[in-house]
Protein backbone atom coordinates (compact mmCIF):
# COMPACT_ATOMS: atom_id res chain seq x y z
CA UNK A 1 0.00 0.00 0.00
CA UNK A 2 1.17 3.40 -0.93
CA UNK A 3 0.46 5.14 2.70
CA UNK A 4 2.09 2.37 4.62
CA UNK A 5 5.03 3.34 6.64
CA UNK A 6 5.84 0.10 8.17
CA UNK A 7 9.19 -1.44 7.17
CA UNK A 8 10.88 -4.90 8.15
CA UNK A 9 13.75 -5.23 5.84
CA UNK A 10 17.22 -3.65 6.55
CA UNK A 11 19.32 -1.50 4.27
CA UNK A 12 22.71 -1.02 3.85
CA UNK A 13 22.81 2.14 2.47
CA UNK A 14 21.10 5.22 3.22
CA UNK A 15 20.40 6.63 -0.37
CA UNK A 16 20.82 4.08 -3.74
CA UNK A 17 22.63 5.19 -6.47
CA UNK A 18 19.65 4.12 -8.93
CA UNK A 19 16.78 6.42 -7.66
CA UNK A 20 17.36 9.29 -9.70
CA UNK A 21 14.70 12.02 -8.34
CA UNK A 22 13.29 15.25 -9.96
CA UNK A 23 10.34 17.20 -10.55
CA UNK A 24 9.08 15.14 -13.62
CA UNK A 25 7.84 12.45 -10.55
CA UNK A 26 5.78 14.74 -8.93
CA UNK A 27 1.93 13.96 -9.28
CA UNK A 28 -0.03 15.15 -11.78
CA UNK A 29 -4.26 15.65 -11.74
CA UNK A 30 -5.37 12.17 -9.70
CA UNK A 31 -2.24 11.31 -8.40
CA UNK A 32 -2.29 14.30 -6.34
CA UNK A 33 -5.27 13.30 -4.31
CA UNK A 34 -3.71 9.84 -3.55
CA UNK A 35 -0.29 10.84 -2.47
CA UNK A 36 -2.03 13.79 -0.38
CA UNK A 37 -3.35 10.49 2.35
CA UNK A 38 0.60 9.99 2.44
CA UNK A 39 2.54 11.25 5.88
CA UNK A 40 5.42 12.24 3.01
CA UNK A 41 6.09 15.73 5.21
CA UNK A 42 5.14 13.87 8.47
CA UNK A 43 7.77 11.63 8.12
CA UNK A 44 10.51 13.83 6.25
CA UNK A 45 10.33 16.12 9.46
CA UNK A 46 10.85 13.48 11.81
CA UNK A 47 13.92 12.26 10.05
CA UNK A 48 14.98 15.65 9.85
CA UNK A 49 15.53 15.94 13.72
CA UNK A 50 17.19 12.20 13.50
CA UNK A 51 19.46 13.40 11.21
CA UNK A 52 20.60 17.35 12.66
CA UNK A 53 21.04 15.98 15.76
CA UNK A 54 23.24 12.65 15.26
CA UNK A 55 22.86 10.77 12.10
CA UNK A 56 24.84 12.86 9.88
CA UNK A 57 24.80 9.62 7.29
CA UNK A 58 21.43 10.95 6.55
CA UNK A 59 22.03 13.98 5.75
CA UNK A 60 22.33 13.18 1.67
CA UNK A 61 19.24 11.40 1.67
CA UNK A 62 17.28 13.79 3.50
CA UNK A 63 18.16 16.97 1.31
CA UNK A 64 17.04 15.17 -1.79
CA UNK A 65 13.82 13.87 0.19
CA UNK A 66 12.90 17.61 1.24
CA UNK A 67 12.88 18.77 -2.17
CA UNK A 68 9.84 17.39 -3.21
CA UNK A 69 7.63 17.79 0.23
CA UNK A 70 5.51 20.59 -1.59
CA UNK A 71 4.20 17.56 -4.09
CA UNK A 72 5.62 14.46 -3.36
CA UNK A 73 5.39 11.82 -6.09
CA UNK A 74 5.05 7.90 -5.54
CA UNK A 75 8.96 7.31 -6.54
CA UNK A 76 9.53 9.88 -3.84
CA UNK A 77 7.97 8.10 -1.02
CA UNK A 78 9.60 5.23 -2.41
CA UNK A 79 13.10 7.03 -1.35
CA UNK A 80 11.41 7.73 1.83
CA UNK A 81 10.37 4.21 2.89
CA UNK A 82 14.50 3.18 1.52
CA UNK A 83 15.46 5.78 4.70
CA UNK A 84 13.28 4.32 6.94
CA UNK A 85 14.72 0.69 6.51
CA UNK A 86 18.17 1.87 6.61
CA UNK A 87 17.66 3.58 9.63
CA UNK A 88 15.57 0.34 11.13
CA UNK A 89 18.77 -1.45 9.90
CA UNK A 90 21.29 0.89 11.31
CA UNK A 91 19.34 1.84 14.85
CA UNK A 92 22.42 1.19 17.22
CA UNK A 93 24.88 3.77 15.81
CA UNK A 94 25.89 6.78 17.54
CA UNK A 95 28.54 9.44 17.62
CA UNK A 96 31.26 8.50 19.22
CA UNK A 97 33.99 11.14 21.09
CA UNK A 98 37.25 9.04 22.15
CA UNK A 99 39.63 11.34 24.34
CA UNK A 100 42.16 8.90 23.33
CA UNK A 101 41.73 9.05 19.78
CA UNK A 102 41.82 12.98 19.82
CA UNK A 103 45.15 14.68 18.93
CA UNK A 104 43.91 18.10 19.36
CA UNK A 105 41.24 20.81 20.85
CA UNK A 106 41.42 22.59 17.53
CA UNK A 107 38.28 22.35 15.11
CA UNK A 108 38.99 20.85 11.96
CA UNK A 109 36.60 20.80 8.93
CA UNK A 110 35.95 18.82 6.06
CA UNK A 111 33.96 20.30 2.33
CA UNK A 112 33.58 18.49 -0.79
CA UNK A 113 30.64 18.87 -3.56
CA UNK A 114 29.06 16.74 -5.81
CA UNK A 115 29.03 18.78 -9.22
CA UNK A 116 25.36 19.60 -11.09
CA UNK A 117 23.32 16.53 -9.19
CA UNK A 118 20.30 18.11 -9.01
CA UNK A 119 18.64 16.64 -12.28
CA UNK A 120 16.09 19.31 -12.27
CA UNK A 121 18.10 23.04 -11.95
CA UNK A 122 21.57 21.27 -12.52
CA UNK A 123 22.66 22.50 -9.23
CA UNK A 124 25.43 21.08 -7.19
CA UNK A 125 25.51 20.09 -3.52
CA UNK A 126 27.19 21.72 -0.96
CA UNK A 127 28.40 19.70 2.27
CA UNK A 128 30.49 20.34 5.01
CA UNK A 129 31.29 18.11 7.94
CA UNK A 130 33.36 19.94 11.23
CA UNK A 131 34.94 17.72 13.73
CA UNK A 132 36.33 18.10 17.42
CA UNK A 133 38.04 15.70 19.88
CA UNK A 134 37.80 13.29 16.48
CA UNK A 135 33.66 13.54 16.55
CA UNK A 136 31.59 15.24 14.43
CA UNK A 137 30.17 18.33 15.87
CA UNK A 138 28.56 20.17 13.01
CA UNK A 139 27.64 19.02 9.79
CA UNK A 140 25.06 20.31 6.34
CA UNK A 141 24.25 18.91 2.99
CA UNK A 142 22.73 21.28 0.89
CA UNK A 143 21.71 22.51 -2.62
CA UNK A 144 23.90 25.22 -4.17
CA UNK A 145 21.47 28.37 -4.87
CA UNK A 146 23.36 28.99 -8.21
CA UNK A 147 24.40 26.88 -11.24
CA UNK A 148 28.01 26.56 -11.23
CA UNK A 149 29.91 27.02 -14.63
CA UNK A 150 32.60 24.49 -13.64
CA UNK A 151 33.73 22.10 -10.66
CA UNK A 152 36.27 24.56 -9.23
CA UNK A 153 33.19 27.40 -8.99
CA UNK A 154 31.24 24.07 -7.31
CA UNK A 155 34.02 23.22 -4.71
CA UNK A 156 34.98 26.94 -4.28
CA UNK A 157 31.17 28.11 -3.51
CA UNK A 158 31.13 24.92 -0.56
CA UNK A 159 34.76 25.69 0.55
CA UNK A 160 33.30 29.64 1.18
CA UNK A 161 29.94 27.97 3.15
CA UNK A 162 33.01 25.94 5.22
CA UNK A 163 34.20 29.32 6.16
CA UNK A 164 31.28 30.73 7.36
CA UNK A 165 30.88 27.87 9.95
CA UNK A 166 34.08 27.23 11.08
CA UNK A 167 34.45 30.84 11.70
CA UNK A 168 31.03 30.87 14.03
CA UNK A 169 32.43 27.38 15.65
CA UNK A 170 36.02 28.99 16.58
CA UNK A 171 34.11 31.91 18.14
CA UNK A 172 31.83 29.22 19.85
CA UNK A 173 34.72 27.29 21.24
CA UNK A 174 36.72 30.33 22.22
CA UNK A 175 33.95 31.51 24.40
CA UNK A 176 34.16 27.97 25.82
CA UNK A 177 37.59 28.50 26.89
CA UNK A 178 38.82 26.03 24.84
CA UNK A 179 41.55 27.64 23.08
CA UNK A 180 42.39 27.34 19.47
CA UNK A 181 45.66 27.29 17.93
CA UNK A 182 44.45 26.85 14.15
CA UNK A 183 41.20 25.93 12.37
CA UNK A 184 42.22 23.63 9.08
CA UNK A 185 39.43 23.53 6.37
CA UNK A 186 40.30 20.58 4.53
CA UNK A 187 39.28 19.93 0.96
CA UNK A 188 40.06 17.70 -2.31
CA UNK A 189 39.94 19.84 -5.02
CA UNK A 190 43.72 21.64 -5.22
CA UNK A 191 42.21 23.62 -7.85
CA UNK A 192 39.92 25.63 -5.55
CA UNK A 193 42.80 25.74 -2.77
CA UNK A 194 44.56 27.90 -5.21
CA UNK A 195 41.95 30.15 -5.99
CA UNK A 196 40.90 30.71 -2.57
CA UNK A 197 44.25 32.69 -2.74
CA UNK A 198 44.84 33.78 -5.54
CA UNK A 199 42.84 37.37 -5.55
CA UNK A 200 44.38 38.45 -9.18
CA UNK A 201 41.30 39.48 -12.21
CA UNK A 202 40.55 36.51 -14.19
CA UNK A 203 37.75 36.25 -17.05
CA UNK A 204 37.00 33.04 -15.63
CA UNK A 205 36.36 34.13 -12.28
CA UNK A 206 34.64 37.35 -12.68
CA UNK A 207 31.55 36.10 -12.58
CA UNK A 208 31.20 34.55 -9.56
CA UNK A 209 29.55 36.71 -6.39
CA UNK A 210 31.45 38.81 -4.30
CA UNK A 211 29.91 37.51 -1.20
CA UNK A 212 31.84 33.81 -2.03
CA UNK A 213 34.96 35.88 -1.66
CA UNK A 214 34.72 36.06 1.64
CA UNK A 215 36.98 32.81 1.67
CA UNK A 216 39.83 34.90 1.00
CA UNK A 217 39.59 37.93 3.56
CA UNK A 218 39.21 34.91 6.72
CA UNK A 219 42.51 33.40 4.32
CA UNK A 220 44.78 36.58 5.17
CA UNK A 221 43.38 37.01 8.22
CA UNK A 222 45.20 33.94 9.01
CA UNK A 223 42.39 32.85 11.28
CA UNK A 224 41.45 29.57 9.54
CA UNK A 225 43.75 27.80 6.86
CA UNK A 226 42.68 25.33 3.66
CA UNK A 227 44.87 22.30 3.42
CA UNK A 228 44.48 19.57 1.13
CA UNK A 229 42.91 16.33 1.23
CA UNK A 230 42.70 12.82 -0.51
CA UNK A 231 39.73 12.09 -1.69
CA UNK A 232 39.62 8.77 0.41
CA UNK A 233 40.05 10.61 3.51
CA UNK A 234 37.44 13.00 3.13
CA UNK A 235 34.38 11.99 4.93
CA UNK A 236 32.12 14.69 3.32
CA UNK A 237 31.51 12.42 0.26
CA UNK A 238 28.74 10.68 2.29
CA UNK A 239 27.00 14.02 2.56
CA UNK A 240 26.65 14.72 -1.12
CA UNK A 241 26.36 11.58 -3.35
CA UNK A 242 25.66 7.85 -3.05
CA UNK A 243 28.50 5.93 -1.91
CA UNK A 244 29.31 1.84 -1.89
CA UNK A 245 28.91 0.40 1.43
CA UNK A 246 32.72 0.06 2.05
CA UNK A 247 33.23 3.69 1.35
CA UNK A 248 30.36 4.80 3.46
CA UNK A 249 31.40 2.65 6.32
CA UNK A 250 34.81 4.27 5.98
CA UNK A 251 33.48 8.23 5.64
CA UNK A 252 31.46 6.97 9.05
CA UNK A 253 34.88 5.72 10.79
CA UNK A 254 36.31 8.74 10.02
CA UNK A 255 34.18 10.76 12.35
CA UNK A 256 33.59 8.37 14.96
CA UNK A 257 30.29 7.13 14.01
CA UNK A 258 30.09 3.38 15.32
CA UNK A 259 27.54 0.94 16.17
CA UNK A 260 27.06 -0.09 19.66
Amino acid sequence: MIGSIWVTARQCLPFAAHFRLSAKSCPQSEDIEKMSHVPYSSVVGSLMYVMVCTRLDLSHAMSMASHYMHNPGKDHWEVVKWILRYVNGSIDRELVFDRNKATTLDVIGFVDFDYADDLYKMRSFSGYIFTMCAGAISWKASLQSIAALSTIEAEYVATTKGMKEATWLRGLVTELRVPQVSTVVFSDSQSAIHLTKNDAYHPKTKHISVKYHYVRDTIVAWEIVVKKVHTSENPVDMLTKPLAIAKLEHCLDLVSVHSM
